[in-house]
């Protein structure tokens, strides 16, 4: 399925938008060029022979000390009960006070709301044309990105201990 719907993407979009797939490990995924995730998430929803009606799932994993942020996709089509995972790497030399950014696919998915605030307040990546991207689990005022792998625990908050 994961070669077929490759080249679906391809067909209607340009060749680009595939960056490679991955058939190996738990899930098969394809990775697709951060320029056209929206595109493709457009495509792969209205499209009647997949129809990816509902995402269940957006999450992002830190590959520190490597440059990189990987956002991951879980898409399902309730009526075909089909299941298709989409996965984006984002480059980032983590300078301070810069944060990776993508696209939001809130446009296409209103649960990609909530996942794309939690992906944010926790690892900050910055979703453009969120319409509400704020923390949702830490502290306005809060410091840092709490689940990226190089985040060090602040000693206080507010003069309160944090350990």
């Amino acid at each position: 399925m994961i070669e077929e719907i490759k080249d679906f993407i391809i067909k209607h979009l340009q060749d680009d938008a595939v960056i490679a797939c991955q058939e190996n490990g738990l899930q098969a995924a394809i990775y697709v060029h951060e320029k056209k995730l929206v595109e493709i998430c457009q495509l792969l929803r209205d499209a009647p022979r997949y129809y990816f009606d509902f995402l269940a799932n957006i999450t992002a994993v830190d590959f520190y000390p490597e440059p990189y942020f990987e956002v991951v996709y879980h898409l399902s089509s309730i009526p075909f009960q089909k299941q298709l995972t989409l996965k984006v790497k984002l480059a980032f030399d983590r300078v301070e006070g810069t944060m990776p950014e993508l696209d939001s696919v809130a446009g296409v998915w209103r649960t990609a709301d909530w996942h794309e605030r939690e992906i944010f307040d926790l690892m900050g990546i910055y979703f453009r044309n969120h319409p509400d991207l704020r923390r949702i689990l830490m502290p306005d005022d809060w410091q840092g990105f709490p689940l990226r792998k190089d985040y060090i625990d602040p000693e206080t908050y507010h003069d309160i201990p944090v350990k």
